[in-house]
Order: structure tokens, then C-alpha cells, then sequence
């Protein structure tokens, strides 16, 4: 396996699991079928700009730093505040009604920025349905885009 690869590869497991150690990266790439040694999966996350952040429930963990992120957070709750009508809380699920044509952009936005609170989206013509794991994650949700809408 080639280090482009096997960065790739380091990159999904970051984004998709909760991981705090080169340990557990390290046991998530042999799952993976990749072998690595510590010192190269050292290398790999400098090179990447993988820093350590808490996540929304207060946790470390690995991330890869990218100087937009902030911007991207600030790029959704514009989109929230242009094209969002509202938002609907049904148990763990939220249902955002947007303007006409929409409903995509919104959701890929959401997904990108990889909210723990968020498991998924549906996106139609003008509705977004946001997935969420339980109803105290979706009320989270829920409050965030509350806040946003008012601002």
C-alpha cells in the first residue's frame, strides 16, 4: 500500500470514528488490512495536520485541522439564515423546510461538518431530514439551528 492510500485511509477512520491514541488508530488501520508501524501512522498525521480536538460531548480526539473549518461552520449558518424556513422536532428526528431547490445544499452541509449529533440527512426539493442517534442529540440540533435562525 502506498502512503496516498494509506493516508486515505487514515483519513476515513478519523472522520468516522472517535479515536484518541495511535494505538487505537493503529488497530483500526489492521482491521482495515492495513500494516503500519507507529513511527510512519507519526508521520502520516503530522503530515496530515491531524491535531487532537474535543468533540461535542466534551471528548479528545484525533481531527484533521482545516483552516476553513471555522468558515464552513460560518458558511452553514449563513445558508441556515438565507434559504432555511424553519425547523420541525419530531423525537430524534428534525425536519428543516428550506426554500425551493435547497434542501441538497443545506443537507450536504450539514454532513460535512460531521456533528456527533447528526447520524444522517435526507434531503428533498425543500426539506432536509436530519437524523440524529436519540432525542437529546436532536434537541442539541435542534437548539443550534435555533440560534442560528434568530441571529
Amino acid at each position: 500500500m502506498n502512503k496516498t492510500e494509506r493516508q486515505s485511509a487514515l483519513a476515513k477512520i478519523i472522520n468516522q470514528k472517535p479515536i484518541a491514541t495511535q494505538e487505537e488508530l493503529l488497530s483500526e488501520l489492521k482491521a482495515a488490512g492495513i500494516d503500519a508501524t507507529q513511527a510512519t501512522i507519526s508521520r502520516d498525521i503530522r503530515e496530515m495536520r491531524v491535531v487532537k480536538a474535543q468533540d461535542a460531548s466534551g471528548r479528545l480526539r484525533y481531527a484533521i485541522f482545516r483552516a476553513d473549518s471555522q468558515s464552513q461552520l460560518e458558511r452553514l449558518a449563513a445558508s441556515i439564515r438565507e434559504v432555511g424556513l424553519g425547523i420541525t422536532q419530531v423525537q430524534f428526528l428534525n425536519v428543516i423546510a428550506t426554500l425551493p431547490s435547497n434542501g441538497n445544499l443545506l443537507a450536504a452541509m450539514i454532513d460535512d461538518l460531521h456533528f456527533p449529533q447528526v447520524v444522517g440527512t435526507v434531503a428533498g426539493h425543500d426539506t432536509v431530514v436530519v437524523i440524529s442517534p436519540d432525542v437529546k442529540a436532536a434537541t442539541w440540533f435542534k437548539d443550534q439551528f435555533d440560534k442560528t435562525f434568530a441571529m
